[in-house]
């Protein structure tokens, strides 16, 4: 590619005003990412060609490599005004407004580009996201498929099937899928399969959660060059520490980290938070706002920008909170802007090595989730994770209000529809089934989700109507409901997290099994820590009896809760949870 450049280069010095040489040259920059040298080059093809569609297009995926989609956007729209019938450009265009989150206009815009292409998978595939993101899931799950007849060699897409079929509980044909998805991880270094929707695929193992999670890593930050060592620090007065996360907002995690960050010695430690979430103008995203001491928003910063903001910031740690979550901004890591870099919370698994070394330096957990399989270095806690000290209050109503018998036992599990699997919910059946008269209240995630575990429930022999569906409400409101449980049942691969520790706040025990990864172990952490080894069950038809058990004797039911209601505090301790973190901090710094 350099060679190319330079004849390139050669070539210019004797036709300067040749507007398809500072274009190819811009293909080469840009084939390199190297953003700025491309955008340089193909103003000046502009400069030569006015108007011309394709350079104009290419200045638009060079605003986009550079984070700015609205700029990228707006190349976009003027290469189709030269010339509305290019396929690739009304696809570029959906896509920067699916980043810009004008996701009816993006559909569209891909609409438009496969009139034009009908056989591009990767549009079909980008269609389903974006069907997805205005909660069409049944369009989105039809443009998947498509994408995969088209190119069944597309994993991405087949990913995204699975996950969106397993959040409208359609289990069909997920078992074929999965296991091809394994084997993907196993032996194609080029598939693209996102870390996330991975982690709740029945079957998973630890190892290959953190072999997808370093395939992920090479691919999207293996290009990355990191920035040089940061030079070594006498012993500075206060150590800077930097959050950065998407979910600085009204979001479950507001409600578990915003005490710790607030709690931090000031004469220790300077918090900054790096925010990748729009204002939502909420009492959540002020209350962060609050807790920091520098407050920097990166929302239109490429993470090369972050990356060299927070060097010459001089941050010695950087805990990112979102991991491989929506919005991720794992690129920033990549360029090791920091003395260590840790992984905490948002993502429930190791991020994985990039060329050999672990992206992430760190990873916060506690004894019952260090027998997951782990890139990062751990960093013990008692528990790892954190909880403000109070939760939002309201009134819970009554159960009548909430469409739940005022008399009849009642199991919960407020999970997201797509942590619910086959063999769970065949679980939850037998339990119904041994406990007559009680309900089993669910979230109620979508309409698919609902008319199908409906079905399912009829099919396993138990009324529909003993399916009761907790509509979404304000968050205050949704966990001051959940009093109105008697005992609250999880699920695997992927547990209840901070649904967890909202039952446990609202003193509603949860039985759990421990499973083998980490998002199958989190639930048994929360128990560890509040004293309530016995809910966590040697395996599912063990927590089969156990809750049948409990519903069926009242006052061991109630000696259980009153057990948790005098031990759960510890869990709400964010003062207690700092001291112990910062002084993790210390260590790993020295």
């Amino acid at each position: 590619m350099n060679s190319t450049i330079e004849r390139l280069q050669k070539k210019l010095q004797l036709s300067p005003q040749d507007p398809e040489l500072h274009y190819e040259l811009g293909r080469c920059y840009l084939a390199l990412r190297q953003a700025d040298a491309a955008e340089q080059a193909f103003k000046q093809a502009l400069h030569w060609a006015q108007g011309h569609p394709q350079i104009l297009m290419q200045l638009g995926n060079v605003a986009s490599m550079k984070g700015n989609e609205t700029v990228a956007a707006e190349y976009f729209r003027q290469s189709l005004k030269q010339d509305a019938q290019q396929a690739d450009v009304h696809f570029n265009l959906a896509n920067s407004l699916r980043k810009l989150g004008e996701h009816a206009s993006a559909i569209q815009h891909y609409l438009a580009s496969l009139r034009l292409s009908p056989q591009d998978a990767e549009c079909h595939n980008n269609l389903g996201n974006a069907y997805r993101e205005q909660g069409q899931l049944d369009l989105a799950v039809a443009a998947y498929a498509q994408a995969i007849k088209l190119d069944p060699q597309l994993m991405h897409a087949k990913v995204h099937w699975i996950h969106q079929k397993q959040h409208m509980a359609d289990w069909q044909g997920l078992e074929v899928a999965i296991a091809e998805i394994r084997e993907a991880v196993r032996s194609h270094a080029q598939a693209r399969i996102p870390p996330f929707a991975f982690l709740a695929m029945p079957g998973t193992t630890d190892k290959e959660q953190l072999d997808c999670a370093s395939l992920w890593a090479q691919q999207h930050y293996g290009h990355i060059q990191p920035l040089p060592t940061p030079a070594s620090k006498a012993s500075p007065e206060r150590i800077k520490l930097a959050y950065i996360s998407s979910d600085f907002r009204r979001h479950p995690l507001a409600y578990l980290v915003t005490d710790v960050i607030a709690a931090h010695d000031r004469h220790q430690f300077e918090v900054t938070l790096y925010t990748n979430a729009e204002d939502d103008q909420s009492p959540e995203r002020q209350a962060f706002v609050a807790a920091a001491d520098q407050w920097v928003d990166i929302t239109h910063m490429t993470d090369t920008e972050v990356a060299t903001h927070m060097r010459d910031a001089g941050i010695d740690v950087l805990i990112d909170l979102t991991g491989y979550t929506q919005r991720s901004r794992c690129g920033v890591t990549a360029y090791r802007p920091a003395r260590k870099h840790i992984n905490w919370l948002g993502y429930p698994g190791s991020m994985g090595f990039l060329h050999g070394r672990p992206l992430f330096d760190a990873i916060v957990i506690d004894e019952t989730l260090k027998s997951a399989t782990l890139a990062e270095q751990p960093v013990l806690l008692p528990c790892y994770q954190p909880n403000n000290a109070r939760r939002p209050e309201a009134d819970a109503g009554t159960r009548a209000q909430h469409g739940l018998p005022e008399q009849g036992f009642v199991f919960c599990c407020l999970n997201q529809s797509f942590k619910i699997t086959p063999d769970i919910f065949a679980s939850w059946m037998h339990i119904l089934e041994q406990v007559p008269g009680s309900v089993l209240w669910l979230l109620q995630s979508n309409v698919w989700a609902t008319r199908n575990l409906q079905q399912q429930a009829q099919v396993a022999g138990i009324e529909a109507k003993r399916l009761i569906f907790a509509p979404r409400m304000p968050i205050e409101q949704h966990i001051a409901r959940q009093q109105h449980a008697d005992l609250m049942l999880d699920t695997s691969p992927y547990n209840a997290h901070t649904t967890a520790s909202d039952a446990l706040w609202q003193g509603i025990p949860i039985i759990t099994v421990a499973g083998e990864t980490f998002p199958a172990r989190v639930s048994a952490s929360l128990l560890h820590r509040v004293g309530l080894p016995e809910c966590i069950c040697a395996d599912w038809k063990a927590l089969e009896q156990r809750a049948i058990d409990l519903a069926r004797d009242s006052a061991a039911l109630a000696e259980l809760k009153t057990k948790l209601k005098n031990q759960a505090q510890v869990l709400f301790e964010p003062e207690i949870f700092c001291r112990q973190l910062e002084q993790s901090l210390v260590q790993l710094l020295s």
